[in-house]
């Protein structure tokens, strides 16, 4: 059984906060999708996850 489990993920480039206190479950099988603004942290979070 796969899943992801993220807990209070903060990310910074910088003095600049990209992702504050980020926290999320991922169950297996289950299919998420990120969306959002440009800049908000979406390719961020996912180059942290692989």
């Amino acid at each position: 059984m796969a899943q992801i489990k993220i807990r209070n993920l903060i990310k910074q480039f910088g003095d600049v906060e990209i992702l504050h206190n980020l926290s999320i479950d991922i169950a297996d099988k289950e299919l998420v999708a990120l969306v959002g603004p440009s800049g908000c942290g979406k390719t961020t979070l996912l180059r942290m996850i692989a």
